[in-house]
């Protein structure tokens, strides 16, 4: 069951340094969302606080809310473990295990999360490298290492292995672009599909991406030099990219900045 998503007064810390502030959005379940700016604006930052990942960084802190679904994931008696199985992530780079088998990388997280039987696993790897539109392509080779992949294709497989523990949200930290236009094409035609089924939050500096995959956008930008990041606006895509409501948006937009 996809999920939906709040960020209420959220305030990340690197340390001392407030990276972004006061951040407050709602992510609707089974949507594409596009986070959009300039380099160093907080998209990513905020992107890792929304499964608890920004924490694995010593000396990283947040305020504010999370609210899946109305829970806090940021709650005290909330394990983070369980957060980031709920809350898949697809890093820029594609990140096989390089010593797994296609088979392996695609279970590695059902085989830390317990102990499946063979037939159970069998299973999920052909519904999530379908789910990741892979199976036709390595159907005969599941045996051979995931990092002899095309680049394209191990995107994909970390797609299937993030979907394969059943998440409900998935977040993809800039998926594309590592990628050929080929591959870019691929991976943006599977998330459409991904989107009846999860909640998506895609941080992408292509803006013809964004405009191509989401149905809402966010466009995140710093507030000044050596200041923190900030949520200017989220509204509609196509509001977004043809009427926005703050300046400073349609100037990056445009390309006057940024």
């Amino acid at each position: 069951m996809a999920k939906r998503i709040e960020a209420k007064n959220l305030n990340i810390y690197y340390g001392k340094f407030l990276a972004v502030e006061n951040v407050n959005l709602t992510i609707a379940p089974r949507s594409v969302t596009a986070f959009i700016g300039p380099s160093g604006c907080g998209k990513s930052t905020v992107l890792r606080t929304i499964n608890r990942m920004h924490e694995v960084i010593a000396g990283a802190t947040v305020q504010g809310e999370v609210l899946l679904d109305g829970e806090n994931i940021y709650a005290s008696e909330i394990d983070p473990v369980n957060v980031r199985r709920t809350i898949g992530m697809v890093f820029q780079r594609p990140n096989p295990f390089p010593t797994m088998s296609i088979y392996d990388n695609v279970v590695a997280g059902l085989k830390l999360a317990g102990k499946p039987k063979r037939g159970e696993l069998d299973t999920v790897v052909e519904r999530s490298l379908r789910g990741a539109n892979l199976w036709e392509e390595v159907k005969d080779r599941l045996d051979k290492p995931g990092a002899g992949l095309s680049g394209g294709q191990q995107q994909r497989l970390c797609i299937a292995r993030a979907i394969a523990v059943e998440p409900q949200v998935l977040l993809m930290d800039e998926p594309c672009s590592a990628l050929d236009p080929i591959s870019t094409l691929a991976i943006e035609d599977l998330i459409q599909t991904l989107k009846e089924k999860y909640t998506i939050v895609i941080v992408t500096h292509n803006m013809q991406q964004a405009a191509r995959v989401s149905e809402r956008t966010a466009f995140f930008n710093l507030a000044g030099i050596g200041k923190p990041g900030q949520l200017v606006e989220i509204d509609d895509t196509q509001k977004i990219f043809s009427n926005p409501t703050e300046r400073r948006t349609e100037d990056y937009i445009s390309g006057r900045f940024g």
